[in-house]
C-alpha cells in the first residue's frame, strides 16, 4: 500500500511570471491528509483558494490556468509537474500575484525547492488511477492516447513533429515518470518558441521581459543566443508540461500515455477524460461494483420503492455520460389492474418515468451530485411512438446534456428490442435529498 505524501517543512521560489512579466512569490506549506493541491492567492482581501483539479480549468493559450470566480492561477504546469514528479498528494501553494515565477523557464527550481523541503509520508492510502481500457483524443493533426500498462508508474512517449522546420524537426522521447528520472531528465527541460511566434508573442505584450537567453527562442539554425541542454530539449520540455497537466487529475495515474504533437488543450482534454474515469471507479469501489448496478445498489441511489421504482439493473455505465438499463414488464404490475382490463398497456406517462429515473442514476455517477435527488422539471419533444405490453423488456438509454450543480438535462429513450417506443428530452432540478 503507497501512502500519501505531503512536504516536511516550507519552501520558498520567487520571480516573475513567464507571460505577464510581474513579480511574484510562492510559498509552499504541508498540506494536510485527502486535501490534495491547493492554491491560494493571498495578494487580495480575502485569499482566494483554488485546488488543482480539472473542475478549475480556466480556457488559455500555450499555458494551463486555473480559475475560480473571476480569480485565476495562471501558468500551473512546471509547479505542478514537480510536484507530480516528486509523488506529493497534498500541498498548499500560497501565491501573491496572479502568475506563478518562472525561474530558468522550466520545471528545475520548483523540484529543487520541494525536494529540499523534505518528502514525507501520511497516514492515509494514496489515491490511483489504473488506466485498464484505451482512451484516444484527437484534434486536427494532434493526438493524445491512455492505454493499460503493466507498471506501477506513469510511462510517457512523446513525439513531436516540427516538419521541416530544422531548428527543431522530429523529436521523440519515451521516460517512466520516477523522482530520479525527472530530475536527471525532465526537469531542466525549458519552455520554447519559434523566432516567429516570440516576435508575435512580445508584440502582444506578453513575455517582454525575456531576451533569447532567458528562453529558448529557435529560428532554422537552432537556439538564438542559447544553447540546448539536451540535444532533444523540446520534446523533454513538452513532457514535462504534459506531467503537470495530467496532474489535474487528482491522483497517481498508472499506465501509458502516448502523445503526438500534444498541447495544453489536448493535455487537459485527456486530464479530463481521466478524472472521470476515476470518478466511475470511485463510484463502482463505494457500491461494491463494477459499473453495473443491480437492484440492491438502485436502491442505495434511487430513494423509489414498490409501486414506483421502474428500473430493475444498470447493464452500462460510461462515466457520467451515458448510462443503460432495463425494465422487465411483468403481467403482476399494479397498474395493469385498471390500464386496462383486458387490454393491458403500460402507461406513457410511467415509461417517461422509468427514463427520468435513469437520469437520476446517471447523475449519482459524478461524485459532487451524490445525495442529490433529480426532481422533475421539464419535458420537451416527449413522443410514445408504441405500446409496451407484458412480456416486453424495457431497455432504457440518458444521456446528460447539460449537468450544473443545480439542474441537468438528458437526453433519454425507451426501446423493446430495435425498436424505440418512447424518447424525451427531461430537465431536472437537483436539490439535497434531505431538503425534499
Amino acid at each position: 500500500m503507497k501512502l500519501q505524501k505531503t512536504i516536511k517543512s516550507e519552501a520558498r521560489i520567487a520571480g516573475r511570471g513567464l507571460f505577464d512579466g510581474k513579480e511574484s512569490k510562492v510559498v509552499f506549506r504541508p498540506g494536510s491528509v485527502d486535501s490534495g493541491v491547493v492554491f491560494v492567492r493571498t495578494d487580495i482581501a480575502e485569499p482566494v483558494r483554488i485546488e488543482a483539479s480539472v473542475s478549475n480549468l480556466a480556457e488559455r493559450s500555450r499555458r494551463t490556468t486555473l480559475k475560480k470566480g473571476s480569480v485565476c492561477v495562471e501558468t500551473v504546469e512546471h509547479c505542478l509537474a514537480a510536484v507530480s514528479a516528486l509523488e506529493i498528494d497534498n500541498l498548499i501553494i500560497e501565491l501573491s500575484g496572479s502568475e506563478l515565477p518562472a525561474p530558468d523557464c522550466s520545471c528545475a527550481e520548483y523540484f529543487k525547492a520541494l525536494k529540499r523541503a523534505e518528502i514525507v509520508e501520511q497516514s492515509s492510502e494514496r489515491k490511483e488511477l489504473v488506466i485498464r481500457e484505451p482512451i484516444s483524443i484527437s484534434l486536427g493533426d494532434m493526438s493524445i492516447y491512455a492505454l493499460p500498462y503493466a507498471d506501477d508508474v506513469l510511462n510517457i512517449t512523446y513525439d513531436l513533429d516540427y516538419g521541416g522546420h530544422t531548428g527543431i524537426g522530429r523529436q521523440i522521447y519515451s521516460c517512466r515518470v520516477t523522482p530520479e528520472n525527472f530530475e536527471k531528465n525532465l526537469a531542466s527541460a525549458r519552455t520554447f518558441l519559434l523566432e516567429v511566434e516570440a516576435t508575435q508573442f512580445q508584440a502582444r505584450g506578453m513575455g517582454t521581459h525575456l531576451g533569447p537567453r532567458d528562453i529558448l527562442v529557435i529560428n532554422s539554425d537552432g537556439p538564438i543566443k542559447n544553447s540546448f541542454r539536451f540535444p532533444n530539449e523540446c520534446v523533454r520540455h513538452k513532457m514535462a508540461d504534459l506531467i503537470g497537466d495530467l496532474k489535474l487529475v487528482g491522483r497517481s495515474i498508472k499506465g501509458r500515455v502516448v502523445a503526438y504533437r500534444s498541447g495544453h488543450s489536448l493535455n487537459q482534454r485527456l486530464a479530463k477524460r481521466l478524472h472521470e474515469v476515476a470518478e466511475r471507479q470511485d463510484r463502482a469501489q463505494k457500491l461494491g461494483t463494477d459499473a453495473v448496478l443491480d437492484i440492491r445498489q438502485i436502491t442505495k441511489i434511487l430513494p423509489h420503492r414498490y409501486p414506483f421504482l421502474l428500473v430493475d439493473k444498470v447493464v452500462e455505465i460510461e462515466g457520467d455520460r451515458r448510462i443503460k438499463g432495463v425494465k422487465n414488464v411483468s403481467f403482476n404490475e399494479h397498474f395493469f389492474q385498471g390500464h386496462f382490463p383486458g387490454t393491458p398497456i403500460m402507461p406513457g406517462v410511467l415509461v417517461v418515468e422509468a427514463m427520468a429515473q435513469m437520469c437520476g442514476l446517471l447523475f449519482a455517477q459524478k461524485l459532487e451530485l451524490t445525495g442529490k435527488l433529480a426532481v422533475l422539471l421539464s419535458m420537451d419533444g416527449v413522443k410514445l411512438r408504441k405500446s409496451v405490453v407484458p412480456g416486453d423488456q424495457l431497455i432504457l438509454i440518458a444521456e446528460a446534456t447539460k449537468v450544473r450543480k443545480r439542474t441537468a438535462q438528458c437526453q433519454c429513450k425507451a426501446m423493446v428490442g430495435d425498436t424505440v417506443v418512447a424518447e424525451a428530452e427531461i430537465k431536472f432540478m437537483l436539490v439535497d435529498d434531505d431538503k425534499v
